[in-house]
């Protein structure tokens, strides 16, 4: 499997060098980023399997960049670790609240590093399971309000699809219908449209029964084998 890809934003240079340091040394790929404006440009344009974000940033604050995250399309459910040196209760309440999912409480080393590294590491690869997209060209039957459409796919993960469908536009809600290849298995799921152009849309599952998450895991892990 390849290295767990991490946006680190720390405008701390000595901060940023031990974490880029430390994460390296523990296999992983590395965007190390003192501006939280570049950090907000990134989060639109690269999938990241975590992000580990300080709240004490100039210009966007912490607080904000978590905000932009989640309302990303790349990183919406992205796990975010806010690292910070402040300890009150309402601080942390706020960072949960906007949308953390890990905290970090600084001064920072390497022993504290690596073994937070470890706690999270489950939830930065599940993330990426999650998000992973493997190749899906198959018949897709989309009901959005009083009109049902019919297109194809292109590629699904666990937590969406990529579809060509005349006629969806970004914010409509649907119900989905396709079928697996591997075994014909009929997948219905509830999905709102992420984004659109005028050949492709992004949409991503709202809705979906437990046995057909199954289906979707055991279909994308038998593709992803070598």
């Amino acid at each position: 499997m390849a290295s767990l890809k991490l946006l680190v934003v720390e405008d701390n240079i000595a901060n940023l060098e031990l974490m880029t340091e430390i994460f390296t040394s523990l296999e992983a790929q590395v965007r190390a980023v003192s501006e939280s404006e570049k950090a907000a440009f990134l989060v639109t344009q690269e999938k990241f399997d975590g992000i580990f974000l300080d709240l004490e940033m100039p210009h966007l604050s912490g607080f904000e960049l978590a905000q932009l995250i989640r309302e990303s399309s790349w990183n919406k459910a992205t796990p975010i670790v806010i690292v910070t040196g402040r300890d009150e209760r309402d601080t942390m309440k706020k960072a949960f609240s906007t949308g953390a999912t890990f905290y970090l409480q600084k001064p920072i080393d390497r022993q504290k590093l690596g073994t937070l590294f470890r706690t999270v590491r489950g939830s930065f690869l599940e993330n990426r399971r999650r998000s992973a997209r493997v190749p899906l060209l198959t018949a897709v039957n989309c009901s959005a309000g009083e009109k049902t459409l019919q297109g194809r796919t292109w590629n699904l993960s666990q937590g969406g699809m990529q579809v060509e469908v005349n006629g969806l536009k970004a914010g409509e809600r649907v119900r989905v219908s396709f079928h697996l290849p591997s075994s014909r298995t009929n997948i219905e799921a509830f999905a709102t449209v992420v984004w659109g152009t005028q050949d492709r849309q992004g949409m991503r599952f709202t809705q979906l029964t437990s046995q057909n998450q199954e289906y979707l895991r055991e279909f994308i892990s038998q593709v992803e084998k070598p």
